[in-house]
């Protein structure tokens, strides 16, 4: 079987770093690549998760959303004006969100 020839770019902290894991390793950058090479084509895939973790709410739209959700069940708030201002907040709009809290 032919070999080929396959090159990437990185940063050279980082291949200094994975050269020396590999090494402690008793392996080289080549070798570690070929074996994730190898285990790619074993998986049928990644054989790693590879999924986000949900980012937790901030703290104070939560709150936010909580007093007018309270609020309108209530009826003592215009709903309008808070997801105005929440969604003003969310797009950095810092004055809009000013204006809209003093109301």
């Amino acid at each position: 079987m032919a070999n080929a020839l396959v090159q990437f770019r990185t940063d050279d902290t980082s291949k200094i770093k994975a050269t020396n894991i590999c090494e402690r390793l008793g392996i080289d950058l080549p070798t570690y690549m070929r074996m994730c090479i190898s285990r790619l084509i074993q998986e049928n895939g990644i054989p790693f998760s590879m999924k986000l973790e949900k980012e937790p709410e901030n703290r104070a739209i939560a709150a936010m959303k909580a007093a007018s959700r309270i609020a309108e069940e209530n009826g003592i708030a215009d709903s309008h004006s808070m997801r105005s201002m929440l969604k003003s907040r969310r797009q950095g709009n810092r004055a809009a969100y000013e204006i809209l809290c003093r109301k």
